[in-house]
């Protein structure tokens, strides 16, 4: 298992095909596992796991828009499961990151740590009391 570490500068990036194959939910090579972790854990993961969330759902929405029926009917069967799709998504956001972090290396509940703890520290550091008051408050 891999221990949480703070990534490296020059994390490597999967190319479009590795994406595309990560996104759909298949493994990533061992060398992308710090990429895997920041991808799930630094500021912009809901984004990014709707987004992952959206390629996956792409076929069911072709396949509703190529179905020879009227047009309302395909737009509204697309965009139906479409919001159902990003609701079940969103509902199980945190163990779908969790899943793809463990199967990057890492112990199970180490994106959810990660992450609390980025939000503690922004918490602490908002509250810091040199921020009190703002600039030029040093008494």
């Amino acid at each position: 298992m891999r221990t949480q570490q703070s990534a490296p500068s020059a994390v490597p990036r999967p190319g479009a095909l590795r994406w595309l194959r990560y996104a759909l939910g298949g493994g990533l090579p061992e060398r992308f596992a710090p990429w895997v972790l920041a991808d799930t854990t630094e500021p912009g993961w809901v984004r990014r796991h709707l987004a992952r969330a959206v390629v996956q759902l792409l076929p069911l929405v072709a396949l509703c828009l190529a179905v020879p029926v009227p047009w309302v009917y395909r737009f509204s069967a697309a965009l139906g499961g479409l919001v159902i799709g990003l609701t079940f998504s969103m509902a199980f956001m945190v163990e779908t990151t969790e899943h793809r972090v463990a199967k990057a290396g890492y112990r199970p509940g180490t994106a959810a740590a990660l992450r609390e703890e980025r939000h503690e520290r922004a918490r602490v550091e908002r509250r810091a009391p040199y921020r009190v008051g703002g600039a030029g408050s040093f008494d």
